[in-house]
């Protein structure tokens, strides 16, 4: 809700309102916050773009401007964007309050921040498949990361913003086309970026120390945002983190384009097909109500799900935002030079591996339906990297050897080696640095462990998510009740602990330094940077586990140089389609 304010009232409001309270004199605008923890300032529900309904749905974002004397009421959260609500895990947000009228963001910061103060900024960018997710996650609450910040002597500013999801962020037309309409839910990221640069300043952010982060295809999303528009513009951020995803394998298939007609048809929307230039198939299914729309859309996708990895509605060439394809954009090194980390968890894919997987002929199977154009000597090759005797079966979890063995080539495929693959062109910016800023990870510690076990999914290991429970700094969230779970036991260890200081006390110091290990900090100690001299095959530090640190073990027992070498070759990188 945004309250009008006389310009008089407006000079004097600090006053009379309570705190936390900013006020931009230039444009005669101001913002009333809320305490949401100690030594915690947190501003919620600000819209950065105009409503995305009726005529602008599909179309590209518009910026919100206030008329001068506005005073934004952001106490509590904006809306998210349309989305399917219920399910997950217990500890995750259920998201009730949609609309289209959903680009907001939020921001929080330390207590007390003076005028003039100039903190670096992360700003976090949601996953969840393109197809969910809101910037008021639970799992993602920043008083946490922003205390330790503070703590650690390196206090931050934390932005999170909604952009538009599945077909209202992702519709693949080619009506679409001409009038910049594709890839709208990665300019709403865009849009929002924007704003951070234009108005950080005024919550005591440095506009020019910006650091962007997201995890899974808010991962993928921060990899787009370095390749928008091939780097021929300028990019409104000085740092990157990609957490579980860089780049998608399977972007430059027709996916979204079928994922668009076939929901059109659904509606009756079917004068044409995604293909056509008509824009009689926009227009009707601009006519749709939000609910139908995301119903059909909801449904189109529950009943595909089983085809592919969950991820109907990619981003896609538009040859203006995404000008190339992502690889060759990368190859060519069109992406400015910036700081920049990646990673991933040891078994990230373990929750979207099937686990009816039994016999070398499942393995084969699955990833003929995920990857269809793979041609036979690249599935030859990809299965003779990963032999079967290189993994074992857990009885106790009912899972096999070769359910492990698919989990980490789809681990490789989707998620590890295409950081290898940015990282290595990312550090190639770098000649003749000895320690450019470009970092590797992997993830090998988690707290899930009990709650998958008594949730009915043991053995998957350090899975896809389990980062963040340490990011935020707030592990009691996972200490969840209910009658279903009776046997989950809440207990996080010391080295639990411990990592919930280091871990975003890490990231901050790397949005601030453009290091993630400094000495006299309480980050993850001894992390170097993945390309000495800026050369070399990529290192990675091992973040929690027995084997923390800057060690090879990893590597050499995975053979993470190798397959991703194989991985990442211009033959096999046109067959993954991205």
């Amino acid at each position: 809700m945004h309250l009008p304010l006389s310009a008089s009232l407006l000079a004097a409001a600090h006053l009379v309102l309570a705190t936390p309270y900013v006020v931009d004199t230039e444009r005669q605008v101001s913002y009333q916050g809320i305490t949401s923890s100690p030594g915690i300032e947190t501003f919620l529900g600000i819209p950065y773009g105009k409503d995305t309904s009726g005529p602008l749905r599909f179309a590209p974002p518009e910026p919100f401007t206030p008329p001068p004397g506005y005073v934004f009421n952001a106490t509590a959260a904006g809306a998210s964007c349309p989305q399917r609500s219920g399910g997950g895990f217990l500890y995750e947000t259920n998201v009730t309050y949609i609309s289209e009228d959903c680009l907001n963001l939020l921001l929080s910061r330390p207590a007390g921040i003076g005028n003039g103060t100039r903190l670096p900024v992360m700003v976090y960018i949601y996953g969840g498949g393109l197809n969910t997710g809101t910037a008021y996650a639970r799992t993602a609450a920043p008083d946490g990361l922003v205390r330790e910040s503070v703590e650690n002597g390196l206090p931050v500013i934390y932005v999170a913003l909604n952009y538009r999801l599945s077909v209202f962020g992702f519709a693949t037309a080619e009506a679409l086309r001409g009038n910049k309409s594709l890839n709208v839910g990665l300019r709403d990221q865009r849009l929002a970026l924007e704003w951070v640069k234009d108005n950080v300043h005024l919550f005591g952010g440095d506009p020019d120390n910006v650091t962007i982060f997201g995890q899974s295809s808010g991962g993928l999303s921060v990899g787009m945002q370095i390749l928008a528009y091939g780097g021929s513009k300028p990019v409104p951020f000085q740092g990157a983190i990609l957490q579980s995803t860089a780049l998608e394998p399977g972007m430059a298939t027709n996916i979204s384009f079928n994922a668009t007609s076939a929901i059109a048809t659904a509606a009756g929307c079917n004068f044409t097909d995604a293909y056509s230039t008509s824009p009689e198939l926009i227009s009707c299914l601009r006519s749709l109500s939000m609910e139908k729309l995301l119903n059909l859309t909801n449904s189109f996708i529950t009943d595909t799900s089983a085809d592919n990895d969950g991820d109907i509605f990619l981003p896609t060439v538009d040859e203006d935002f995404l000008p190339e394809l992502a690889s060759k954009l990368v190859a060519d090194g069109k992406f400015p030079k910036i700081k920049y980390m990646a990673g991933w968890m040891q078994n990230d894919a373990t929750l979207f591996t099937s686990s009816a997987i039994s016999t070398s002929e499942d393995t084969q199977a699955f990833f003929e339906l995920y990857y269809p154009y793979l041609n036979s000597t690249t599935m030859a090759s990809l299965l003779n990297l990963y032999p079967v005797s290189d993994f074992f079966a857990n009885p106790a979890a009912n899972l096999s050897a070769e359910f492990y063995r698919s989990a980490e080539i789809f681990r490789d495929i989707l998620l590890t080696c295409p950081s290898f693959y940015f990282g290595a062109a990312m550090a190639n910016k770098y000649a003749n640095v000895s320690e450019p800023p470009v970092y590797l990870y992997s993830g090998n510690q988690t707290i899930l462990t009990s709650y998958l076990d008594a949730s009915g999914s043991p053995g998957l290991g350090v899975i896809h998510t389990s980062e963040l429970s340490y990011l935020y700094g707030n592990l009691s969230l996972f200490n969840v009740t209910d009658a279903g779970l009776s046997e989950y036991k809440f207990a996080p260890t010391a080295s639990d602990y411990e990592l919930a200081k280091q871990l975003p006390r890490s990231w901050s110091s790397f949005a601030s330094t453009g290091s993630p290990s400094l000495p006299g900090k309480t980050t993850l100690p001894g992390w170097k940077t993945a390309y000495p001299s800026g050369e070399g095959a990529g290192e990675v530090y091992v973040i929690g586990g027995p084997d923390e640190g800057m060690s090879n073990k990893a590597e050499v027992a995975e053979r993470l140089n190798e397959r991703c070498g194989v991985f990442n070759s211009e033959a096999v990188i046109q067959q993954l389609m991205y």
